[in-house]
């Protein structure tokens, strides 16, 4: 029994940081996109963050 509930914490422990990876990874996906629409739209990339 007690293998089980190592295996279940082991489980939720690695899910729980493989959450937190996708989420800051998707963070950081958006900050570049917005990036890269400022540099090539320079004149209304600050209006299409507002519009968000």
């Amino acid at each position: 029994m007690g293998y089980l509930v190592a295996a279940y914490l082991v489980f939720w422990g690695v899910t729980f940081f493989y959450v937190l990876y996708l989420v800051r990874r998707q963070r950081a996906l958006e900050e570049r996109i917005a990036r890269l629409r400022t540099q090539l739209n320079p004149e209304h990339g600050e209006e299409s963050d507002a519009l968000r």
